[in-house]
């Protein structure tokens, strides 16, 4: 069985999150998880995405923020809006949905994203796992 750990980049909207916040919270994943603190999630580029994937990441979550208080008015909105298409086009590339996650603010605010973080890494690294290529190319 493969225990590898899943890498994962976090992209977050600072206006929503503090990062230092954010990293005493997932304290125990910062090993595996490479935070990107953007002004708004709405400045997320599919670009940032596939770069993410390009440079070796297993899956990429977006924090965005909670619905209706977004600082700049749709940023949340066009967030996910550009992680659906690259949900999209990782399916065409052949490593199938699921990589990509919208992680929204709610209610129970940091210890709520912390926990859907951690049930993305869980995803992750199952998909990692139960994926023989990744487990050729890692070795």
């Amino acid at each position: 069985m493969n225990n590898q750990i899943p890498r994962i980049y976090l992209f977050h909207c600072a206006t929503c999150l503090d990062r230092a916040e954010l990293m005493r919270s997932c304290s125990r994943q910062t090993e595996e998880i490479k935070v990107v603190s953007m002004p708004c999630s709405g400045k997320l580029d599919i670009l940032y995405l596939t770069k993410a994937f390009d440079t070796g990441a297993d899956g990429a979550a977006v924090m965005i923020c909670k619905e209706g208080e977004c600082c700049y008015m749709e940023g949340n909105m066009r967030a996910e809006k550009r992680v659906q298409a690259v949900d999209e086009l990782l399916e065409e590339a052949g490593l199938g949905r699921g990589r990509v996650k919208i992680i929204q603010m709610d209610d129970k605010g940091m210890a709520g994203a912390i926990d859907k973080l951690e049930d993305f890494r869980f995803q992750i690294q199952t998909l990692v796992r139960n994926d023989p290529a990744l487990q050729v190319s890692r070795a």
